[in-house]
């Protein structure tokens, strides 16, 4: 098997192979710092942090930027309506964001560029544009000249004559072509702004990006991500003014992951999304796309509702370049999905007295977890859906196709443990043995796409956990009295009652157990 992506660029899956051999630069396009971050802000770090964990598993060494806009016209205006300043505002919104990026599990980006930390190596790479006359201050601003680039266009396919539709930039009809871009914009009284040799401004959206990424990962990224709205402008400006200034490729692949709608919109890809997202897709998925000024909910409202860990599972249980139909019914869906993983999880724990999140597997695939001898039937299928979760993720980082395996793995071992009667006090240390090798190989895959890594942390305050605690123990003493005394009318109408309220009743030969869904 061989890592095979699908490069925007070329509008076809490529054979991966990178700049540096074994080492992988990785750029993904962070927020503009002005408000509260919301679902859609998540879904392109959850995946490239999915597929950073996986290339590493791959054995390459990963570095992995995402930068952090921390000065924007939007940052400005709201800053104004707010009555604070840019700076605090940007401070204030970036922790929000650095939050919620931990509670989703994302915890493999190696470095956070703020824009205003690179305003020279901006300015340095405007005056080589100048030089080359491929850029030209105006009034002072500056803008990037698309005339001096021969393919201009080449990532969204857009020509020139189109490019203007969409744009973020100012327009000025003194501009040399419509379609040019600013690079540097001169700022008004009471905005912020640095010195440059063509007047007290800010820097461009676009010019941001290439300085930054090119700084810590070189004039020729391995993988440049983000959202498939940002292909234009954004990124067909970036590639523009980078492989003008430097005369090498930008990029060598450029990943768009599909974007965040409301489920039930027009033009949705839904069912199995057997349709990725692509350049033509992209004006329908941007029309529909959830975002904050459609009144998406933060994330934070959200992990009040859902646990974190069953958002981040929702959000790759679709192809990373498919849009996601995006619903609280959905997630709740993705939730009730999991609860077999944690059953299963706890049933391991009462059979070996180990738990799974304590696990330690193999971090590389070439020492994957040894699946030969023991009980063979079960080892075959495990190394069987091993192999496929591995197919899966190596075409195009297929998480949906991967994330299928895992629940025939939980069925497979479920079987073992019924088959073997472990759970109702088998002392069969062999077996126990061989159920520890099956949720290790488990624990090894679930690691790669960030889930199951350590225990849920209840929703609600700890106050509510420990009432709800104590209740169900009194329900569920109360049903044991009425199931010994055989009045199972009481007791059934319990369990029923129970069940209405999502709460699972378990009885098992050691006890009873109940689980909320």
């Amino acid at each position: 098997m061989s890592l095979r992506v699908y490069n925007t660029l070329s509008r076809t899956k490529e054979d991966f192979q990178t700049v540096e051999p074994g080492k992988v630069g990785m750029y993904l396009c962070g927020p503009t710092v002005y408000k509260p971050a919301h679902i859609g802000h998540m879904v392109g770090p959850v995946i490239f942090d999915t597929i950073k964990r996986y290339l590493t598993y791959l054995g390459y060494d990963v570095s992995f930027v995402i930068n952090i806009t921390d000065v924007d016209d939007k940052l400005i205006v709201r800053a104004n309506e707010n009555g604070t300043t840019v700076e605090a505002l940007a401070a204030e919104m970036t922790q929000d964001y650095f939050d919620n990026l931990a509670t989703m599990g994302v915890d493999s980006v190696d470095r956070f560029p703020y824009a205003t930390e690179h305003i020279q190596e901006m300015l340095d790479m405007i005056a080589d544009l100048i030089a080359k006359d491929a850029a030209y201050p105006l009034e002072g601003d500056v803008y990037f000249a698309v005339d001096a680039d021969d393919d201009y266009g080449k990532l969204s396919g857009r020509n020139v004559d189109e490019t203007m539709a969409g744009t973020r930039v100012e327009a000025n009809d003194r501009k040399r072509n419509p379609a040019d871009f600013a690079l540097w914009k001169k700022s008004k009284p009471g905005e912020p702004a640095w010195d440059s040799p063509w007047g007290p401004g800010r820097p461009g959206w676009h010019i941001e990006c290439s300085a930054m990424s090119m700084k810590y990962l070189g004039q020729t990224l391995d993988i440049h991500g983000g959202g498939l709205d940002l292909m234009f402008p954004h990124h067909e400006n970036e590639l523009a003014q980078s492989e003008t200034c430097t005369g090498k490729p930008f990029a060598r692949y450029w990943l768009h992951n599909g974007l965040m709608q409301a489920s039930g919109s027009p033009g949705k890809v839904g069912g199995g999304h057997d349709r990725h997202g692509d350049v033509a897709d992209q004006a329908a998925q941007e029309a529909n796309k959830l975002a904050g000024s459609k009144g998406a909910a933060s994330v934070k409202e959200l992990f009040a509702v859902h646990q974190p860990e069953t958002v981040r599972f929702f959000l790759l249980a679709t192809h990373y370049r498919s849009p996601i139909d995006f619903s609280d019914e959905r997630i709740a869906e993705t939730g009730k999905g999991l609860e077999g993983f944690y059953r299963l999880f706890d049933t391991y724990e009462r059979i070996t007295g180990q738990s799974f999140y304590e696990l330690a597997p193999p971090d590389q695939r070439e020492s994957a977890t040894e699946l030969s001898g023991g009980p063979g039937e079960l080892f075959e299928e495990l190394s069987h859906l091993r192999t496929r979760f591995w197919e899966a993720m190596d075409d195009d980082f297929n998480t949906g196709g991967a994330i299928g395996t895992l629940f025939e793995m939980r069925k497979a071992i479920n079987g073992f443990i019924s088959g073997k009667k472990l759970d109702a006090g088998s002392a069969d240390s062999e077996a126990n043995a061989a159920l520890t090798t099956a949720m290790t190989a488990l624990k090894e895959l679930t690691n790669l796409l960030g889930v199951f890594i350590k225990p849920l942390e209840k929703l609600g305050g700890a106050g509510d956990d420990e009432f709800a605690a104590a209740l169900m123990e009194l329900i569920l003493e109360i049903r044991a009295e009425a199931r010994s005394s055989k009045n199972w009318t009481v007791a059934d109408k319990i369990r029923d009652k129970l069940a209405e309220l999502k709460v699972v009743v378990e009885d098992r030969p050691d006890g009873v157990d109940w689980t909320r869904q």
